[in-house]
């Protein structure tokens, strides 16, 4: 992997990388006013969640016409967010980013009663995967989905360095019907200054699992789905030397699949080389099967868990790939049990829906 960092027109960070050495000297000359962001990260007093206030995300760019995405190479007088002509994998700061360091130097820290409210610093990255405007993930190469991975990892390990960064998320959001609002294949990452409410509550339960029995609760579970290959009622949709796909036991979404490497690692940069060899093959797999599910392409979302700083060894590395489509032309809403609650109700069985993506 070869990097290239640069700047665009208002100061934000732009980086290229590439499988080879590539000469990435193109300036960006939009006249950009410099980036600035205000955002507030307020707790909520009876769950303790941290709630993100970015109000000036309202004006960003929503549905554009696919000849004019930003997130295309800039080329035929049409300049994008990328300057180059071409690209391999591109990442760089959101310009309208829902955290972001400079909001320290607009919003003030104050605690009042049960009240408290902070800047919402930290970072957020857009990740283009292809300059291919009508691809998607699945439509990579081996080649070029590891160097994805490669890029996910480079940010991972930098991003943890920065002192206002609890916790590190990669993740793609694909689909109109998941609320996508640029069309282009890609990504994103947040460098949180807080442990999202989900790893907080992971985190209590695989303390307890370890304080009632003396093991580590990812190694249970993915040992017991591992058990069960070859059985009717498996949930193991795929499996390889080195990662295991399956559809939790307690499934929320109509098609959901966790993928676990064998061995437990905090995150992206503990991977050995031989679990980043076989994830493209494993990871496009299940993409493709995803995309297989119904006549069109499934809307889904594909979420990467990784411990927070400090590091917490016991929480491993996974990722959550799901769909919010159960027919081929009925979504997955979040009903007022869900959404009201956050009590999920699934209308199809994990084990049907693994049998189902295992057939695909």
């Amino acid at each position: 992997m070869h990097k290239t960092v640069t700047k665009l027109a208002d100061g934000r960070e732009l980086i290229y990388f590439d499988t080879e050495p590539a000469v990435r000297d193109v300036v960006d000359t939009r006249p950009l006013d410099p980036a600035a962001s205000a955002s507030e990260v307020r707790v909520d007093p009876f769950t303790g969640d941290a709630v993100t206030i970015a109000a000036h995300r309202q004006g960003r760019i929503y549905h554009p016409p696919a000849d004019q995405c930003p997130l295309c190479p800039s080329r035929d007088g049409r300049a994008g967010e990328v300057p180059a002509r071409d690209y391999q994998v591109a990442v760089f700061e959101n310009r309208f980013p829902s955290l972001a360091g400079s909001s320290a130097q607009h919003v003030t820290p104050w605690s009042d009663g049960p009240y408290t409210l902070a800047p919402g610093t930290g970072r957020c990255e857009v990740v283009c995967f292809t300059p291919d405007h009508g691809a998607s993930f699945a439509d990579l190469t081996e080649q070029q989905a590891r160097l994805v991975l490669d890029a996910w990892t480079d940010r991972t390990a930098e991003l943890h360095t920065r002192p206002d960064v609890r916790q590190v998320y990669c993740f793609e959001n694909r689909g109109a019907d998941i609320g996508v609002t640029l069309g282009h294949p890609h990504g994103q990452i947040y460098a949180l200054p807080y442990v999202t409410p989900r790893t907080a509550q992971a985190l209590a339960k695989v303390a307890a699992h370890r304080e009632a029995t003396g093991r580590n609760l990812y190694d249970d579970v993915l040992a017991a789905e591992r058990a069960t290959t070859g059985r009717p009622d498996s949930r193991v949709v795929l499996a390889g030397e080195h990662w295991t796909a399956f559809v939790p036991f307690a499934a929320r979404w109509p098609y959901e699949v966790h993928l676990y490497p064998h061995r437990r690692v905090a995150d992206l940069t503990a991977l050995d080389e031989a679990a980043r060899a076989e994830f493209p093959r494993i990871y496009l797999d299940l993409l493709r099967r995803f995309d297989r599910l119904f006549p069109a392409p499934a809307p889904y979302i594909s979420a990467w868990h990784q411990a927070p700083r400090p590091a917490e060894a016991e929480l491993a590395l996974h990722l959550e790939l799901f769909t919010i489509r159960r027919t081929a032309d009925k979504l997955k809403y979040l009903a007022g049990t869900e959404s009201g609650m956050g009590a999920f109700m699934n209308d199809i069985r994990p084990e049907t829906a693994a049998r189902t993506l295992r057939e695909l």
